[in-house]
């Protein structure tokens, strides 16, 4: 277990759901992870949740109004820290994406925007003030991955490159073309194209939670009302995954990694 006090710019640090059924959500992730749920009045007809690990912050959720679920179904919204909001929307503007919601102040917590990248996902930057983002990570339970289907992966390296600073090693696999970004020397997201037979899947950024038993897990998940649409499968080197959709439609992946020298 590791406690976090800061994110580098370029690092994935929180994870938020946005959910169709709030109270749902909190008992599915909380029976699936041992997540516990403090919710918090956020404006006059919202409620934001806090999703907790030993007490520790790990991710939140809340509730879409009409307006949103119209627009777009439940999904997780994974957001990179930065040290300026402003200065990464300008320009991420620049690099060819769209500034869906310009910078703002969250209270005191932090100052954000809403970016969709130049192929179609959508990908929040978060500059911390007193929230820095997840608390844990490096234990069952918390984000390990964030990986980003995309059906221009030249483009969106491209961007992402451009933006963040990372840089792109490509790989063969199984599944074809399979791009890790790295910032310095460290890992910092994975990428892969969007191939004929995922039609219909949108342009998306998804996220990994690390588990004690794929196996397990999955059947839990599924037991909790989720479905299972990818696995558990093994990926070699690397560990064993399933891909999930919880009971209200947001798709996210767990993964048992697999331990140096397995």
């Amino acid at each position: 277990m590791s406690e976090v006090n800061e994110y580098e710019p370029g690092t994935f640090c929180w994870e938020e759901l946005a959910t169709t059924d709030a109270a749902a959500a909190k008992e599915f992730y909380g029976g699936l992870f041992g997540w516990s749920a403090a919710d918090t009045p956020a404006g006059e007809s919202m409620v934001y949740t806090m999703l907790r690990l030993d007490g520790k912050d790990v991710a939140a959720l809340y509730g879409m109004d009409p307006q949103e679920q119209g627009q777009m179904p439940p999904h997780w919204n994974s957001y990179v820290a930065v040290a300026s909001a402003d200065q990464a929307a300008e320009k991420a503007a620049a690099l060819g994406a769209t500034v869906v919601m310009a910078p703002f102040d969250v209270m005191d917590h932090g100052r954000m925007a809403v970016l969709q990248d130049p192929t179609g996902a959508m990908v929040p930057v978060w500059q911390a003030g007193k929230h820095i983002g997840a608390r844990l990570t490096g234990q069952t339970g918390t984000l390990c991955w964030n990986e980003l289907a995309t059906p221009d992966p030249a483009r969106a390296q491209e961007f992402y490159t451009g933006l963040f600073g990372w840089t792109a090693q490509t790989q063969q696999m199984d599944m074809g073309p399979y791009t890790v970004f790295l910032r310095g020397s460290q890992q910092a997201a994975g990428m892969f194209g969007l191939t004929a037979d995922m039609a219909g899947m949108p342009p998306s950024w998804m996220p990994y939670f690390a588990v004690a038993d794929c196996d397990a897990s999955a059947e839990k998940a599924r037991a909790l009302g989720a479905s299972i649409h990818v696995g558990p499968a093994d990926i070699p080197n690397i560990g064993r995954f399933a891909l999930i959709q919880d009971p209200q439609g947001a798709m996210f992946s767990i993964i048992r990694l697999q331990p140096p020298g397995e």
